[in-house]
């Protein structure tokens, strides 16, 4: 209202002629000067105000690919692919899963499916095969899944660093054995949070981002 004032003024002033005599014996030498300025008001009609249109309410969704909001489909093939890295990289949880009785109730389900999983050799890497060149490469999905199917694969490729030192090391006992299990329990939780937060994201619909991969997985996805 104060702007609406201050840009519309409702009484503009203007100047006329008066013809009242002046008194003031300071001013008494322009007494032959009969007229003086002063202000006046006069009322002018209210401008129009264009009535101002109301504001729109802005909604925002989660998008899967910049276009389209991912669907269920979309939501369960990327939870799924999460399980891939866990399963390939169970065995460093042999430490942390006999000590916790909490954590084998949980992976108590997906026993049958790891040992699936693990009863070829080279099961892994046709899983790695088929993932990349199939779903990643496939633009008939979206790129939702396509970006959590490739932070899949680099997370499960990251393996290789710690069974190259397990292989390379090996040791039998002391410090050497304590900083094996250390490394492997490690390993296998960030692998187990990964699972957890990865599929549990995917599943409300949310775009996970994994510490490491994330960077590697956008440059991938096209």
């Amino acid at each position: 209202m104060a702007m609406s004032n201050l840009l519309y003024p409702l009484n503009p002033t203007t100047f006329t002629l008066s013809r009242k005599p002046l008194h003031s014996p300071f001013l008494s030498s322009f007494t032959n000067q009969p007229y003086l300025f002063t202000l006046t008001n006069f009322a002018t009609k209210p401008r129009n105000k264009t009535p101002t249109k109301p504001r729109r309410s802005t909604h925002i969704t989660a998008k899967s690919n910049g276009d389209d909001p991912a669907d269920t489909s979309d939501r369960l093939i990327s939870a799924i692919c999460y399980f891939y890295p866990f399963f390939d990289g169970i065995q460093y949880g042999k430490y942390v899963i006999t000590q916790f009785t909490p954590i084998q109730a949980v992976i108590q389900p997906l026993v049958p499916a790891i040992r699936v999983f693990k009863s070829f050799p080279f099961n892994g890497f046709l899983v790695f095969l088929t993932l990349y060149f199939v779903v990643v490469r496939n633009q008939n999905f979206s790129r939702y899944v396509r970006f959590n199917t490739m932070q899949a694969i680099v997370l499960d490729v990251l393996l290789i660093f710690p069974d190259v030192l397990e292989r390379s090391f090996n040791p039998r006992g002391g410090l050497g054995l304590d900083l094996l299990m250390s490394l492997d329990s490690t390993v296998f939780l960030f692998l187990f949070v990964c699972l957890i937060y990865g599929s549990s994201s995917c599943l409300l619909g949310q775009l996970p981002r994994l510490p490491i991969v994330a960077d590697a997985a956008d440059r991938q996805v096209l």
